[in-house]
C-alpha cells in the first residue's frame, strides 16, 4: 500500500477524489494494523513520517468489512480495509513529516526541516551544502499518547537561559565523534558557547527536571489539534523505538450465525432491510432483491436474520476489567461453544467450518486431552482500536491513554480479515481440576500471578493512577499458564511437521472455570493459510504422535539447568521455566508477548514430575 503526503493546504482526502501526490513509499496492508498504524512513525528513504489520522484516508466502500460482534464491541458501524495503492480502489494512506527537526551530516546544522530551504516538499538535501539531511534520532512522547520533537534547545541550555530566549541568534549543531556507540558521543552545541551530550536524556525524569512539559501535540492529526494541560511527564525515545507506538488491537472470529452466508448478505444491506422489515410491503421488497433471488433465500430467513442483527445492536456492551487478558473475557468466550461443538450443515460461502476428525470413533484421544476439532475454514477480523506510547496497554490501562485515531468522530475503524484453518483442543476437565489443585501446579501458578499483580500495581503507581478495588489483581492461573505453554509447544512442533514457519501460526486461548481450550490457526492473509497442513494435525492418531514429540522436545532446554530452575524470568518476572531456546515464539504468534509461560507445568520439575500435566508422555531418560 502506498504512503502519500496530504493534499496541498492540508485538505483532507475526499472519497473518490483525485490522487494527491506521488507515492512516497509503501507498506503491507496488515502492517497498517499492527506496526505502522495511525500515529506510528515510518522511515521512507532519507525521511521520516507519521501516519496521518483516519479522516485523511481516502477509503473506498468496496473495502468495507463486516463483523457484527466486533463492531458492537468497539462501538463502530463498520470496518474498512486500508486503501489500496491506486485508483479506483484508493490512493494510499496519508502521512505527515515527523519529526520536524533534521540535521545535516556535513555542516552539522540542527534545526527544523523547513529552515534548511530544501528545493521541494520531498527534497531531503541541505540547500547550503547539498548533503542529505537526517531526521532527528530522538523524539519526545508521553504516556497519554502525545508526540513531539525533542527539546534540543532546552537540553543544551539546561535552565542557563530562559525559555523565551530561544531566538535566531542561537544556532544549534549536532556532532558525533564516533569514538563510542554511547550517547556520550552525540553532542549538541549552541553558537552561544554551551554544549551538552545526549547522555542521560533517556532517564525517566530527565526532561521533567529541565522543566520541559508535554505540549499535548498530536502531529498525526495536524497542527492546531493539541490537547492542552497534559499532566504526564514527557520521555525521550529513539525515533524507531518499539515504545514509541503500541497498537491496541481487537480481533474476532466469525462464528455462527454471523459467519453464515445469509447473515453476511444481511449485514451488507442491513440499513435498507431494517427499514423494510415490519412494513406491509416487506415480502414484496425482499423477494425483489437480486441477491435474495440469486441465493434462493426465503423471506422468512431474511427477516429472521434481520431480527437477529437488531437484537445484537440492542444488547448492552459491558466494559470488562481484564481487557489485558482477552482469553478470560466474555467476548472471547462466546467463540468457545461453536469451536467445541462444531457447525452443521455448511453452505457454500460460509466463513466457519468446524467438525470432529474422521478417526474420532476409532482412535482414542491422547490421555488428558478432552476434545480435538478440525477448523477447516475460519475468518478472523483484526481491527486497530487505538494506540498507546511509552508502555504497552495492560488491564489497568486508563482509556484516556488511548490516543485518538482521527480529529473528529468517525464511525469506522481500519481492519484486515484473515482466512485460514486451525485445530481446536480442550483439556480433560476432571483431570485438569485435580491437577491444578495439587501443590506443585498451584504454587507455580500463584508465583506468576503474584508477579503479575505486583507488576500491574507498579505500573499504576508510575502513572499516578489509583486503580479501583481489585482492579490490579491478576487473572493468571495455573490453568492459563498450562494452556498457554502447551500452545507454544505445539506451534513449535507443528511448524516443523506441517511446513509452516512458526510466525505464520497463532494461538487463541479460552480460559474460565468451565473452559480450557486453545485454538492454533494460520495467521496469513493469503492462500498459504488454507493448505490443510494444520488441520491434518488434529486427527486423533496424528495428535497422539505430535503431542508426545512436543512434550519430549520441551522437556530439555539447551539453557538447562538455569532455565528450568529459574525462580523468575522474562519481562517483569512473568515467566518461570521459559526462554527462546525452548517455548518462546515470534511475537506475532503469541497473545501476550511471550509472558505467562512455564514448561514445568507441562513436563514437571526434577524434584516433582507430577507438576507436569503431561509428564506421562516423557520418554525414558528424557
Amino acid at each position: 500500500m502506498a504512503l502519500r503526503k496530504p493534499d496541498r493546504n492540508g485538505r483532507k482526502a475526499v472519497p473518490g477524489g483525485p490522487v494527491s501526490k506521488t507515492p512516497l513509499g509503501g507498506v503491507r496492508s496488515a502492517q497498517m494494523i499492527t506496526t505502522f498504524g495511525v500515529g506510528a512513525m515510518v522511515a521512507v528513504d532519507d525521511s521520516s513520517y507519521v501516519v496521518s489520522g483516519l479522516d485523511t484516508w481516502n477509503i473506498n466502500e468496496k473495502d468495507t468489512l463486516y463483523e457484527p460482534r466486533l463492531q458492537k464491541w468497539l462501538r463502530v458501524n463498520k470496518f474498512y480495509g486500508p486503501p489500496a495503492n491506486d485508483p479506483p480502489n484508493g490512493d494510499g494512506v496519508r502521512v505527515r513529516r515527523f519529526p520536524e527537526w533534521y540535521s545535516c551530516s556535513n555542516c552539522h546544522d540542527l534545526k527544523p526541516y523547513k529552515s534548511f530551504g530544501t528545493a521541494s516538499a520531498t527534497g531531503t538535501k541541505c540547500a547550503a551544502c547539498e548533503t542529505s539531511l537526517v531526521p532527528s534520532r530522538f523524539v519526545m512522547a508521553c504516556e497519554n499518547g502525545h508526540l513531539d520533537d525533542f527539546p534540543y534547545w532546552a537540553w543544551v541550555h539546561k535552565k542557563n537561559r530562559p525559555a523565551d530566549d530561544y531566538t535566531g541568534d542561537h544556532k544549534l549543531e549536532l556532532h558525533s565523534d564516533g569514538r563510542t556507540a554511547s550517547l556520550r558521543s552525540v553532542v549538541i552545541s549552541c553558537s552561544c558557547g554551551l554544549e551538552s551530550s545526549m547522555e542521560g536524556a533517556f532517564g525517566r525524569r530527565a526532561l521533567e527536571l529541565l522543566g520541559v512539559q508535554c505540549r499535548g501535540r498530536r502531529p498525526w492529526l495536524g497542527a492546531g489539534l493539541e490537547e492542552p494541560h497534559c499532566d504526564a511527564n514527557p520521555r525521550t525515545l529513539q525515533r524507531g523505538a518499539s515504545a514509541a507506538w503500541f497498537a491496541v488491537n481487537r480481533s474476532s472470529l466469525s462464528i455462527p450465525p454471523w459467519s453464515d452466508v445469509l447473515q453476511k448478505s444481511v449485514d451488507k444491506h442491513y440499513t435498507t432491510l431494517a427499514a423494510v422489515v415490519g412494513q406491509p410491503n416487506e415480502s414484496a421488497v425482499i423477494e425483489s432483491l437480486d441477491w435474495v433471488r440469486a441465493n434462493q433465500f426465503t423471506v422468512e430467513d431474511v427477516v429472521k436474520a434481520v431480527r437477529q442483527h437488531q437484537r445484537l445492536l440492542a444488547e448492552e456492551v459491558e466494559d470488562e476489567p481484564a481487557r489485558g487478558l482477552e482469553a478470560t473475557e466474555s467476548f472471547r468466550l462466546q467463540e468457545y461453544d461453536p469451536l467445541y461443538y462444531g457447525q452443521k450443515p455448511i453452505r457454500q460461502g460460509d466463513d466457519f467450518e468446524c467438525a470432529r476428525p474422521d478417526d474420532h470413533v476409532d482412535v482414542a484421544l491422547p490421555y488428558r486431552i478432552g476434545r480435538s476439532m478440525l477448523v477447516k475454514r475460519l475468518r478472523e477480523v483484526r481491527a486497530l482500536e487505538s494506540f498507546t506510547r511509552i508502555e504497552a496497554p495492560d488491564q489497568l490501562s486508563d482509556r484516556k491513554r488511548y490516543a485518538a485515531l482521527s480529529s473528529g468522530r468517525v464511525d469506522w475503524l481500519p481492519a484486515i480479515e484473515v482466512s485460514g484453518e486451525g485445530v481446536f483442543l480442550t483439556l480433560d476437565p476432571d483431570e485438569l481440576t485435580a491437577w491444578e489443585t495439587s501443590a506443585g501446579p498451584a504454587a507455580r501458578g500463584t508465583s506468576i500471578r503474584a508477579s503479575h499483580t505486583r507488576a500491574l500495581a507498579e505500573r499504576a503507581k508510575r502513572r499516578g493512577a489509583v486503580p479501583a478495588a481489585g482492579a490490579s489483581e491478576s487473572a493468571i492461573s495455573a490453568r492459563y499458564v498450562l494452556l498457554h505453554t502447551l500452545a507454544h509447544a505445539l506451534i513449535n512442533e507443528w511448524s516443523l511437521d506441517a511446513g509452516y514457519p512458526a510466525a505464520s501460526l497463532r494461538e487463541r486461548l479460552y480460559v474460565s472455570d468451565r473452559c480450557a481450550g486453545l485454538l492454533i490457526y494460520t495467521a496469513t492473509s493469503d492462500s498459504a493459510g488454507s493448505l490443510g497442513g494444520v488441520v491434518a494435525q488434529g486427527s486423533h492418531a496424528r495428535l497422539q504422535e505430535t503431542l508426545c514429540s512436543a512434550i519430549n522436545r520441551v522437556a530439555w532446554c539447551s539453557q538447562d539447568p538455569p532455565c528450568m530452575e529459574a525462580e523468575a524470568s522474562g519481562v517483569d518476572s512473568l515467566n518461570l521455566a521459559a526462554c527462546y531456546a525452548c517455548v518462546m515464539l515470534p511475537e506475532s504468534s503469541c497473545e501476550t508477548n511471550n509472558t505467562f509461560l512455564d514448561r514445568a507445568l507441562l513436563v514437571g520439575t526434577p524434584d516433582d514430575g507430577q507438576t507436569g500435566f503431561f509428564h506421562h508422555l516423557l520418554s525414558d531418560g528424557a
